[in-house]
């Protein structure tokens, strides 16, 4: 991949990393809407590998795969983002919900049931199941990044974090993982599968002996209990 004069070669770059962006395209296309088109992603994919080509230092002691992989898949995330399909009174009734859970947990001592939190908001639990649905399909965010969508950091601004910075993105990350264990079984079960396991929501539904829009509900309804702990730490 690198020239005679030892740069790394645009175009053997390029040819070597096109199959592992379209692996990441692919496995993001599937938890996305319906509408978005697997092209804009590997276009997405493409600009953020030749940012990271750019970008590459290797005396910071980074292999350019590992630092290529972030890029791409950064790149892709910042695309979803931008569109920003969910409506705002979508968007807004799930921040209502976070809201909810976050006041019930500290009354109840516990993570409340949906039937709990369907009474608590004044709705009927098909109409919450709904809810969970319709906020779902705006969530295509892996663990560290639950709460960066409500603080609008991007991958730019990521690489150039302070120590200080940096040190309460590890914090963050900690409060992540003590939420996520904290979640009931079945939601933590759905979080492992769609996020370590990268199984998409049909697979995770067959895993679990439920539909598919069962396991978006769960899905749904896990974020909100993570994002209602954090974000209140």
């Amino acid at each position: 991949m690198y020239t005679a004069q030892g740069k790394l070669n645009r175009d053997a770059v390029i040819q070597q990393y096109y199959p592992t962006v379209r692996r990441q395209a692919l496995s993001l296309q599937v938890r996305l809407p319906a509408g978005v088109d697997l092209d804009d992603l590997i276009q997405a994919g493409l600009e953020g590998l030749l940012d990271a080509l750019t970008r590459f230092d290797a005396s910071a002691g980074v292999a350019f795969s590992t630092f290529a992989h972030q890029r791409i898949r950064g790149s892709m995330i910042d695309e979803l983002r931008s569109r920003d399909w969910l409506p705002r009174s979508v968007r807004r009734s799930g921040r209502e919900v976070e809201a909810c859970v976050r006041r019930l947990e500290q009354q109840l001592g516990r993570p409340p049931e949906e039937r709990e939190i369907a009474d608590a908001l004044g709705m009927e639990l098909a109409d919450y199941y709904k809810l969970l649905n319709d906020t779902n399909n705006g969530l295509v965010l892996s663990y560290d990044e639950v709460v960066t969508d409500q603080s609008g950091d991007s991958e730019d601004r990521n690489n150039d974090w302070s120590p200080a910075e940096a040190l309460f993105s590890e914090e963050r990350r900690s409060h992540i993982t003590e939420a996520i264990g904290a979640l009931p079984e079945k939601e933590k079960l759905v979080m492992a599968l769609y996020y370590q396991e990268e199984l998409n929501l049909k697979e995770i539904g067959a895993v679990l002996g439920v539909t598919e829009s069962r396991v978006s509900q769960l899905h749904s309804q896990a974020i909100k209990r993570i994002r209602s702990r954090v974000l209140d730490d």
